[in-house]
């Protein structure tokens, strides 16, 4: 029987994935250096070998996507993928992220290393997930009642984190059109965040307000609230993308992997808050 790895397995794509692959009768393994299955560090290759035993397909997260993140991380998911396949590894699915074209980057090096590795491949690159509002660095905003970023009016197709996972799992499961494949996801439309900002106050009945600040002003409302300096610029960075227009391109990355439209903006905000996310 298969063994999947998926790293991230605590994620917000990790872990719908091994849901979704668990769902499905098969056999999974999560690795995290945390609550995975198996203790794991890309940091630490002694933890490799115990996760990749008996394992023929991985899900592989590059936690260090863009220059400016931790420069000690750079390199790491090459090493892992060489050591995935020495270890017999036939699947590799690779959540990455829009850049990964770009020579010169940690997310070019990594996706270089799951191209050139031998095994059936896969890349995803997902635009800005939905679940940011609720599962990560959009939420204090939300439930402060004011999201502050640096974005004027640029807009962007946010993509939900079940179809991220939906598409990783096909991937996985031995679907063999998605060999060789690279998907860019994204939502069916692309919006500002003042819209998203108000559907989410509609939904909950809470007065969400966006507010478009300088980068300066968000790094430094960020390493107020404990974010690291480095991770609020690395931040701020990505936000000025979307404010000059560069991430608000609409792909058919989820139509042409799984048949059907991607899910909605609305239809996330709607479920997150009947299940009682933002209360």
């Amino acid at each position: 029987m298969t063994t999947y790895l998926v790293l991230g397995g605590t994620g917000k794509t990790g872990r719908r994935v091994a849901d979704r692959l668990r769902a499905a009768g098969r056999t999974v393994r999560t690795a995290s250096r945390t609550s995975g299955d198996v203790p794991f560090d890309l940091a630490d290759p002694g933890t490799w070998a115990a996760a990749l035993d008996g394992v023929a397909a991985v899900y592989v997260v590059e936690p260090n996507p863009y220059p400016g993140g931790d420069p000690d991380a750079r390199g790491r998911v090459p090493r892992f993928v060489a050591a995935a396949g020495a270890a017999g590894v036939r699947r590799l699915v690779m959540l990455s992220a829009p850049g990964g074209s770009e020579p010169g980057t940690p997310l070019w090096d990594a996706e270089r290393a799951v191209r050139d590795s031998g095994a059936d491949w896969t890349i995803l690159r997902p635009t800005w997930f939905s679940q940011n509002f609720s599962e990560a660095f959009f939420l204090r905003g939300v439930l402060s009642g004011r999201l502050s970023l640096p974005t004027g009016d640029g807009r962007t197709p946010f993509v939900d984190a079940v179809d991220i996972a939906d598409v990783a799992v096909s991937a996985l499961t031995g679907a063999d059109r998605h060999a060789g494949q690279v998907y860019d996801l994204t939502g069916p439309r692309a919006i500002g965040f003042g819209e998203a900002a108000d559907l989410i106050g509609r939904a909950t009945g809470r007065d969400v307000r966006y507010a478009d600040v300088t980068p300066e002003a968000f790094v430094e409302e960020q390493v107020a609230a404990g974010l690291p300096a480095h991770a609020a610029r690395l931040l701020a960075g990505l936000l000025t993308i979307v404010r000059d227009g560069g991430a608000a391109a609409v792909a058919d990355g989820v139509e042409k992997a799984l048949g059907r439209p991607p899910r909605r903006f609305e239809d996330y905000v709607a479920e997150t808050a009947a299940a009682g996310a933002w209360s």
